[in-house]
């Protein structure tokens, strides 16, 4: 009697210790494939591509910065071109519009 019950805990363990182990990471993505082998999870890990390649040139912040520098007030991105980066926004005497080069830095042209 003894010997069933042990035999049925250790049994009970591998079967819970199988189940926490096949669970997948919040971190990572899980898809579950029906085909001719039946069912099969795919774990797809999104952290091997690594980390996003240096921004070049002069990004939307980076301008509506530049233009609040300048003295612009509400600086918003009207146009973004490959050479330039076009903010307006308003001063003492209205609406105004400043040109920075789509460089690093935010240059103004």
């Amino acid at each position: 009697m003894f010997k069933a019950i042990q035999a049925a805990g250790v049994a009970l363990t591998m079967a819970a210790a199988a189940v926490v182990s096949s669970v997948p990471a919040g971190a990572q993505d899980l898809e579950l494939r029906i085909g001719p082998d039946g069912v099969r999870p795919v774990i797809r890990d999104n952290d091997r591509r690594g980390p996003p390649p240096p921004r070049r040139g002069c990004d939307e912040r980076q301008a509506r910065a530049a233009a609040r520098e300048a003295g612009l007030r509400d600086p918003e991105v009207v146009r973004v071109t490959p050479g330039r980066v076009i903010v307006e926004g308003y001063t003492r005497r209205g609406l105004e519009r400043i040109t920075f080069a789509n460089e690093r830095g935010c240059p103004e042209i």
